[in-house]
């Protein structure tokens, strides 16, 4: 098991900063702005041949109320579940009551702690840190995250501390292959934390009656049935014009990255709204990155059966281009339909990843020209040759033929339709390239040879004397 570090302390101390510098990525949002981590975010990183586990959290002021209790809740399981602790201080602002009440949860909870002071830049270490020596948990480290001074000093001493692990190389391929990533993406306050933690079984992110919640892109990994699996929970997407923080914009970034990076995409709309332009706006972008898809229908439970019709009515009606994907109505509160969901992202996957091969390919489509062939382009036939498979997720056929760029949209959408009917495919889109060959014959001039040419010769004799006789004729008339 690779060792799981957590990372805590007061709001604004720097703990997502050091987060980044400890994954060497930017995954978890940063900005000048107390309380803007609110789930527990996980990341790994890497110092030589040592492997560890990071956890990230939101900040613990210890008069928390409304969403801030949550968020403390998220924080204090983090510490549970670490086997070391980096409890973060502010250099700057000094000792603060709030880091006296974590420290002594510490110290009751017994768990392996640094006391690391952060925000040390241009201050005398020792004067930065001689106050924190109160706290009684060892002697203080001094780094500054922004920067990286220190950092890499820390993690070593971490890791002494809690030894090497063997890499474990099997495990890492195989959850490359067989890993599937599952974004769950929506409007703000449609429910998507409180289906992440439905199908997870417990409250892995925080939940609360107030839209943006969700701040940031929640990477989870897990297992059901032997299926490795992967959720991520990302921010609800609002219509640019209600955007007023730079924060919410780059959640939306990371929601839409979080879009492209999964196998499959869950669409969570709230039933009782019906569906608005902004649902039909993220859905064209998840069809447009070419992700398959699953289409929740939330907040099913407590509706009348007059209001399921009329929502149904609006969704044949509405979402006729997103044909291909499953519907489900749920209840993610009560955990009404959720468990049905794995079945059509498993099938979508499935899809998404399928095989065939360029005989069967061109087997199909030779049979669908067959029934309806294209139409012709300057007196001549287009011609489609043969069809091999270019990639997956989405499944890509490229078609190979003669003036395929003169194909009109309307057959190449009979050519997509009867694909998926004929190979099965559900829940993911299918993308066709055409491509023209080259004329061999194209830029050469045809040189006559000496017979070809005495017989044009005639050719063009007959044709003078046949308009002579026709011009003379026309006169006695």
């Amino acid at each position: 098991m690779l060792p799981v570090i957590a990372l805590v302390g007061r709001p604004n101390v720097g703990k997502s900063t050091l987060f980044n510098r400890l994954t060497r990525s930017r995954d978890a949002l940063v900005a000048d702005l107390p309380g803007l981590t609110r789930d527990r975010k996980y990341g790994e990183g890497k110092l030589g041949e040592r492997d560890y586990i990071v956890i990230d959290t939101g900040g613990i002021s210890g008069d928390e109320a409304g969403i801030d209790k949550v968020m403390a809740e998220q924080s204090l399981l983090a510490i549970d579940e670490a086997d070391v602790v980096l409890f973060l201080v502010d250099g700057r602002a000094g000792l603060n009551p709030a880091d006296e009440m974590i420290a002594n949860h510490l110290r009751r909870e017994e768990k392996s702690c640094y006391l690391v002071v952060n925000k040390t830049d241009g201050l005398d270490p020792d004067v930065a840190r001689s106050e924190f020596f109160s706290l009684g948990l060892g002697d203080p480290l001094t780094i500054a995250a922004a920067h990286g001074r220190g950092v890499s000093a820390l993690i070593d001493l971490t890791l002494d501390e809690l030894g090497i692990p063997e890499p474990d190389e099997n495990a890492v391929e195989e959850e490359e292959d067989d890993n599937i990533r599952i974004a769950i993406v929506g409007r703000p306050n449609v429910g998507k934390s409180t289906l992440v933690n439905r199908m997870l079984g417990e409250d892995r992110v925080v939940v609360f009656d107030q839209a943006g919640t969700t701040r940031d892109s929640i990477y989870i990994p897990y297992e059901r049935d032997g299926q490795p699996y992967t959720l991520i929970d990302t921010a609800g997407v609002r219509r640019r014009k209600h955007i007023r923080e730079a924060v919410e914009k780059f959640s939306i970034v990371k929601t839409l990255q979080a879009i492209k990076d999964a196998n499959v995409v869950v669409a969570v709309i709230d039933a009782r709204e019906g569906v608005t332009e902004q649902d039909l706006h993220m859905l064209g972008f998840v069809i447009d990155s070419g992700r398959a898809l699953v289409i929740a229908l939330n907040k099913w439970d407590g509706m009348t059966q007059e209001q399921k019709e009329k929502v149904k009515t609006q969704v044949d009606r509405r979402l006729m281009f997103a044909s291909f994907a499953r519907f489900h109505f749920i209840s993610a509160l009560h955990g009404t339909g959720v468990g049905d969901l794995y079945r059509s992202i498993n099938e979508a996957y499935d899809s998404a990843m399928a095989k065939w091969s360029t005989n069967q390919l061109t087997k199909l489509l030779e049979d669908v020209v067959a029934d309806h062939q294209p139409p012709q382009v300057n007196n001549r036939r287009i011609k489609l040759r043969y069809a091999h498979q270019g990639g997956s997720n989405p499944p890509i056929i490229v078609v190979h033929g003669n003036q395929t760029d003169a194909l009109p949209g309307s057959y190449k959408r009979y050519l997509e339709n009867r694909f998926i009917k004929f190979l099965k495919v559900k829940g993911t889109p299918i993308r066709f390239e055409f491509r023209t060959g080259d004329n061999p014959f194209a830029g050469k001039r045809n040189i006559l040879t000496a017979r070809q040419q005495a017989k044009k010769e005639r050719q063009r004799q007959h044709v003078k004397e046949l308009k002579y006789r026709q011009k003379k004729k026309a006169k006695k008339a």
